[in-house]
């Protein structure tokens, strides 16, 4: 059945176990790159997750190329850049949930660049969104225990800006298959991060030997499920449902981490956090559901 004519009716049992997957998958996610991080420099850790996601994807890249130069910088932007930002985040972070919080601010982003970049009209539903997400990172990073992680906080937010910016160039370029745009992806990500990582990184071998096997899972997790099987799952659904009817509910997977950190990882949430983050994804929520072409979710 075609996209348009499933638009109006109710997700199948298959289509919410598929949301489901994708929204633990990514939550858990999260909490594996924190981890990873604390044993191993980031920019290594993210060259480990891309070996594992392009051996696997490599099946998938193969010709033709359009428009390569646009794919390329696609590409560097939302692997190398975009990435690089992510697990550096982390890896200042104390805590998984503020960072977690502060990279779904891509979908507040993606509307803003796209009017200005692109001209399209910025609907005033999506403009208080925007004003009431801000305001949530805002008041969330000024908790006196959050304010210890600002730097994290701020990387995060530099990460969504640039995954905005990933997906308002994408808009404009060749529709190119998910999995062979994460292919092409992360081929361009692993030598870049594991060039950034001899360079700029030293412990590369202590992190090695310290690593516990949860680590080494976490690393697993996020080549293999995180890269391959959510982005699996997320080109079926898009295929099946607009992206404005998906993207909400992708964002329980920030409502994850957030319980992982706080559960498993000895986060801290005052009730300072909790509102400042519950503004920001209301704020988000209330975009998304403004900008119904939003591209579906940011890569995790």
């Amino acid at each position: 059945m075609a996209c348009g004519e499933m638009t109006d009716q109710k997700l199948t049992p298959l289509e919410i176990g598929a949301i489901l997957a994708i929204v633990v998958i990514w939550g858990v996610n999260n909490a594996a790159a924190k981890l990873a991080t604390e044993y191993m420099p980031p920019l290594m850790v993210a060259g480990l997750r891309f070996a594992i996601a392009a051996v696997c994807l490599l099946p998938f890249v193969r010709p033709p190329f359009p428009n390569w130069k646009a794919m390329l910088t696609i590409a560097f932007l939302g692997g190398a850049v975009h990435y690089g930002l992510v697990y550096y985040a982390f890896s200042l972070a104390q805590d998984v949930s503020p960072v977690s919080v502060a990279t779904q601010m891509w979908i507040p982003f993606t509307s803003m660049f796209a009017f200005l970049l692109l001209g399209e009209r910025l609907k005033w539903p999506a403009v208080v969104g925007m004003i009431i997400a801000f305001i949530g990172v805002a008041w969330m990073t000024a908790d006196p225990h959050a304010l210890h992680d600002w730097e994290a906080i701020v990387f995060g937010i530099l990460a969504a800006a640039v995954w905005a910016l990933v997906t308002v160039i994408a808009r404009r370029t060749t529709k190119v298959p998910p999995l062979k745009m994460q292919g092409i992806l992360a081929l361009t990500a692993l030598p870049t991060m594991a060039l950034g990582s001899f360079v700029f990184e030293t412990g590369q071998l202590e992190g090695l030997k310290a690593a516990p096997p949860l680590v080494w899972a976490s690393i697993v997790w996020a080549g293999l499920l995180s890269s391959v099987m959510a982005t699996s799952l997320l080109f079926w659904l898009v295929q099946r449902r607009e992206a404005g009817r998906v993207t909400p509910y992708l964002l329980g997977s920030t409502v994850v981490s957030v319980l992982m950190g706080w559960l498993f990882m000895d986060d801290l949430l005052t009730g300072q956090i909790v509102v400042g983050a519950a503004l920001t994804l209301v704020g988000v929520i209330v975009v998304s559901l403004a900008e119904r072409n939003l591209r579906v979710g940011a890569a995790r």
